[in-house]
């Protein structure tokens, strides 16, 4: 579709509360799943924040959950949050990867009904509705098995072989897999299945999805901002970091520490690589710039990572404890969602491509979020930097969340449909 002349352009209607509407959500995959994402994430740290707190001073008394805290959160922050925000990103892309037509509604509600309704239910239980959890994992599986099913329709329809699409696709199966381990766990209680649940979200569902849109998306971006930019995307550094990231899930599920330093010191150097190619050696916009700083992470992490296991194979103690994962998970995972999605939302509403001031908040803070929680698992006094870093995952993120929630529930400011 051509672009419409700005001559000829209706004027942007005015910003205000009284052009808002829950309707807004169904116009895009996108609306909807990200709103839904964004109102996961909050809910899902206020739960974690009051139940580390609660620990910590002894103030209040959390009710008596079916399943660790420790555990659930995990799965929450796996399964349930950040998926929300990228069934949303994969159901508006596939179709365009692909060159096929958007999705219909009915297509990408269920999805969010799902994943919305089956975090409520959960929460619910862990304040003492214990039906909740039960309805909310089923639920939650129902909301995954319609986005894979919406996303497996148009890979059958894809005569291009698109082969970002595909790696997609085959980290969410292995995400499907990892949150019916969880439901054995629940139905079974062999805490196995637990430990395979988490491993697989982290690893080889979220880690790969992540890889795989910024092999695609990232060069395409810089290109289109830095003059003299030369992509980067050889799809065998995208096949190599699949091997080594399933060569790393092996060995955890083993529990073969002392070898993870093979696949990490590779996924170091594979990762530590990209990022040098994929950095723009010239001036570059500051949502641009995000998505490399939050990228940085990565090698961070699995610098981290084959730290622990090189000292583990000589002492046999696992001195970082959780502070590789948690690299990951706010460093990288949290970082380049703000990036991501603040990109998204500022394109899909007719907005300037740039930063806004509550973005740019919630991107530095998650940095110092991101730091504390690592130092925590060295750190004298270990909770209360939990607590500390709980809480400054909501301070973060509660005005940006804000502000993308009121402008996927507004009209695009262009007056364009979408």
């Amino acid at each position: 579709m051509r672009p419409i002349p700005v001559s000829n352009r209706p004027p942007a209607p005015a910003a205000s509360s009284a052009g808002m509407s829950a309707r807004q959500l169904l116009q895009a995959p996108h609306r909807l799943m990200f709103f839904i994402g964004a109102g996961n994430v909050l809910l899902a740290m206020l739960w974690w924040a009051a139940w580390l707190a609660a620990q910590y001073t002894g103030a209040w008394r959390m009710p008596d959950i079916a399943v660790p805290p420790g555990w659930l959160h995990a799965f929450l922050m796996q399964y349930l949050v950040l998926p929300s925000f990228i069934f949303g990103f994969l159901l508006t892309v596939f179709p365009r990867w692909m060159g096929l037509p958007d999705l219909p509604r009915w297509r990408y509600a269920p999805v969010g009904a799902g994943l919305m309704g089956g975090q409520l239910a959960i929460l619910l239980s862990t304040l003492g509705w214990d039906a909740g959890f039960t309805v909310g994992l089923w639920m939650s599986l129902a909301g995954w098995l319609a986005g894979v099913a919406t996303l497996g329709r148009l890979l059958l329809r894809d005569t291009a072989r698109t082969w970002h699409a595909r790696s997609c696709f085959a980290a969410l199966l292995l995400g499907c897999t990892g949150l019916v381990c969880f439901l054995v766990f629940v139905l079974t209680g062999d805490a196995w299945y637990a430990f395979a649940s988490i491993k697989l979200g982290g690893v080889v569902m979220l880690l790969p999805i992540y890889l795989t849109v910024a092999h695609r998306m990232f060069p395409f971006f810089a290109a289109n901002a830095v003059p003299g930019y030369k992509p980067w995307r050889p799809m065998a550094w995208l096949g190599a970091m699949w091997g080594f990231l399933l060569l790393h899930l092996l060995l955890e599920l083993r529990h073969a520490y002392a070898w993870l330093w093979l696949p990490d010191a590779a996924l170091l150097i594979a990762s530590g690589v990209a990022l040098w190619h994929w950095w723009p050696r010239g001036r570059m916009p500051g949502l641009l710039a995000v998505l490399f700083v939050g990228t940085a992470w990565l090698p961070i992490t699995f610098a981290l990572y084959t730290t622990q296991s090189v000292i583990y194979l000589l002492t046999g103690e696992f001195v970082l404890g959780r502070a590789p994962m948690h690299a990951m998970f706010i460093g990288f995972f949290g970082s380049v969602l703000v990036a991501m999605v603040t990109r998204v939302t500022q394109g899909h509403s007719g907005r300037p491509l740039k930063m806004p001031a509550l973005a740019w908040f919630a991107f530095a803070a998650l940095q110092i979020v991101a730091v504390m929680r690592v130092v925590a698992e060295v750190a004298p006094d270990a909770l209360f930097w939990q607590v500390a870093s709980a809480i400054g995952w909501l301070l973060a993120l509660l005005p940006w969340v804000t502000r993308i929630g009121r402008i996927y529930l507004s009209p695009r400011a262009d007056g364009r449909p979408g």
